[in-house]
Protein backbone atom coordinates (compact mmCIF):
# COMPACT_ATOMS: atom_id res chain seq x y z
CA UNK A 1 0.00 0.00 0.00
CA UNK A 2 1.19 3.06 -0.83
CA UNK A 3 0.04 6.21 0.60
CA UNK A 4 0.18 9.97 -1.90
CA UNK A 5 -0.55 13.25 0.00
CA UNK A 6 -0.27 16.44 -2.34
CA UNK A 7 0.21 19.97 -1.09
CA UNK A 8 1.27 23.19 -2.13
CA UNK A 9 -1.43 24.25 -4.35
CA UNK A 10 -3.43 28.29 -4.51
CA UNK A 11 -4.23 30.72 -5.96
CA UNK A 12 -1.91 32.93 -8.53
CA UNK A 13 -2.49 35.51 -11.06
CA UNK A 14 -1.47 34.42 -14.69
CA UNK A 15 1.78 34.51 -15.33
CA UNK A 16 2.75 33.30 -11.30
CA UNK A 17 4.29 30.14 -10.46
CA UNK A 18 3.95 27.61 -8.11
CA UNK A 19 5.35 24.32 -6.67
CA UNK A 20 3.80 21.11 -5.88
CA UNK A 21 5.10 18.32 -3.69
CA UNK A 22 3.63 14.57 -3.36
CA UNK A 23 5.21 12.95 -0.31
CA UNK A 24 4.77 9.00 -0.69
CA UNK A 25 4.50 6.43 2.43
CA UNK A 26 4.22 2.79 2.92
CA UNK A 27 6.15 0.91 -0.15
CA UNK A 28 8.73 2.25 -0.95
CA UNK A 29 8.26 4.79 -3.75
CA UNK A 30 11.21 3.48 -5.78
CA UNK A 31 9.32 0.65 -6.87
CA UNK A 32 6.69 2.93 -8.91
CA UNK A 33 6.43 5.67 -11.39
CA UNK A 34 5.15 8.81 -10.45
CA UNK A 35 2.44 11.12 -12.58
CA UNK A 36 0.54 14.33 -12.27
CA UNK A 37 -2.91 14.52 -13.40
CA UNK A 38 -5.33 17.20 -13.25
CA UNK A 39 -9.34 17.59 -13.33
CA UNK A 40 -11.01 20.60 -13.80
CA UNK A 41 -14.88 21.06 -13.36
CA UNK A 42 -16.96 19.02 -15.67
CA UNK A 43 -13.73 17.19 -17.63
CA UNK A 44 -11.90 14.36 -17.67
CA UNK A 45 -9.07 13.57 -15.37
CA UNK A 46 -5.68 14.47 -17.50
CA UNK A 47 -2.56 13.28 -17.95
CA UNK A 48 0.07 16.62 -16.71
CA UNK A 49 3.36 14.91 -16.45
CA UNK A 50 5.05 11.62 -15.42
CA UNK A 51 8.58 10.55 -14.34
CA UNK A 52 10.07 7.44 -14.64
CA UNK A 53 11.00 4.78 -11.60
CA UNK A 54 14.44 5.55 -12.19
CA UNK A 55 13.97 9.09 -12.59
CA UNK A 56 15.86 9.34 -15.78
CA UNK A 57 13.20 10.16 -18.65
CA UNK A 58 10.33 12.69 -17.89
CA UNK A 59 7.26 13.39 -20.06
CA UNK A 60 4.76 16.22 -20.50
CA UNK A 61 1.26 17.01 -22.00
CA UNK A 62 1.80 18.92 -25.06
CA UNK A 63 -0.26 21.89 -22.89
CA UNK A 64 2.43 22.54 -20.11
CA UNK A 65 5.81 21.84 -22.38
CA UNK A 66 8.55 24.13 -21.44
CA UNK A 67 6.13 25.88 -18.54
CA UNK A 68 5.97 22.88 -15.98
CA UNK A 69 8.64 20.06 -14.61
CA UNK A 70 8.48 17.26 -13.00
CA UNK A 71 11.04 16.44 -10.44
CA UNK A 72 11.88 13.51 -7.90
CA UNK A 73 13.63 13.32 -4.61
CA UNK A 74 13.88 9.63 -3.74
CA UNK A 75 15.44 10.37 -0.32
CA UNK A 76 12.47 11.52 0.50
CA UNK A 77 10.06 10.01 -0.64
CA UNK A 78 8.71 12.97 -3.07
CA UNK A 79 7.50 14.23 -6.29
CA UNK A 80 7.86 17.82 -7.43
CA UNK A 81 5.94 19.54 -10.14
CA UNK A 82 7.18 23.08 -10.22
CA UNK A 83 4.69 25.28 -12.72
CA UNK A 84 5.65 28.54 -14.19
CA UNK A 85 4.25 31.17 -16.32
CA UNK A 86 0.52 30.08 -15.04
CA UNK A 87 -2.16 30.31 -17.41
CA UNK A 88 -6.34 30.65 -15.97
CA UNK A 89 -6.36 27.29 -17.85
CA UNK A 90 -4.04 25.45 -15.45
CA UNK A 91 -7.21 25.53 -13.09
CA UNK A 92 -7.97 22.31 -12.06
CA UNK A 93 -7.45 19.54 -8.90
CA UNK A 94 -4.21 18.09 -9.13
CA UNK A 95 -3.42 14.96 -8.47
CA UNK A 96 -0.57 12.80 -7.76
CA UNK A 97 -0.17 9.14 -9.07
CA UNK A 98 2.12 5.69 -8.68
CA UNK A 99 2.04 2.87 -11.08
CA UNK A 100 3.96 0.01 -10.33
CA UNK A 101 5.41 0.02 -13.92
CA UNK A 102 9.06 1.70 -15.02
CA UNK A 103 8.03 4.29 -17.46
CA UNK A 104 3.97 6.52 -16.12
CA UNK A 105 1.33 6.42 -18.65
CA UNK A 106 -1.23 9.20 -19.61
CA UNK A 107 -4.45 6.79 -19.12
CA UNK A 108 -5.40 7.69 -15.08
CA UNK A 109 -7.22 4.25 -15.13
CA UNK A 110 -4.45 2.03 -14.75
CA UNK A 111 -2.61 3.62 -12.00
CA UNK A 112 -2.28 2.03 -8.74
CA UNK A 113 -2.63 4.89 -6.60
CA UNK A 114 -4.07 8.47 -5.56
CA UNK A 115 -3.19 11.05 -3.74
CA UNK A 116 -6.60 13.22 -2.57
CA UNK A 117 -5.52 16.31 -4.39
CA UNK A 118 -4.56 19.69 -4.39
CA UNK A 119 -6.84 22.78 -5.64
CA UNK A 120 -4.81 25.05 -8.34
CA UNK A 121 -6.59 28.63 -9.15
CA UNK A 122 -5.30 30.50 -11.64
CA UNK A 123 -6.75 34.16 -11.78
CA UNK A 124 -6.30 36.25 -15.07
Amino acid sequence: QVRLVESGGGSVQAGGSLRLSCAASGRTSSNYAMAWFRQAPGKDREFVAGISRSGGSRSYDDSVKGRFTISGDNAKNTVYLQMNSLKPEDTAVYHCAAISRPIPSTWPNVYDYWGQGTQVTVSS
